[in-house]
């Protein structure tokens, strides 16, 4: 049985309408907002419903803000 009251990824799905309603809808601002559900559907997408629209292969943070790259210098 599926309860979509205990969707793991739901917390950053309303994260991320949050951010983009402060920033009036461009989603350059909500760039970690945006990797964080990534992260999470990355790990849940195959329960939860709210990572149906989340590109898991593309990350959302520019290459400088990515952990790989900081670690290469």
């Amino acid at each position: 049985m599926s309860d979509t009251r205990k969707d793991r990824c739901k917390p950053y799905a309303c994260r991320i309408q949050d951010c983009l309603s402060k920033n009036n809808y461009q989603e350059d601002k909500c760039l970690d907002v945006l990797e964080d559900m990534r992260q999470c559907c990355l790990k849940w997408h195959k329960v939860s419903v709210c990572c149906s629209g989340i590109d898991l292969e593309k990350s959302y943070l520019p290459e400088e803000k990515k952990p790989s790259a900081k670690s290469k210098k």
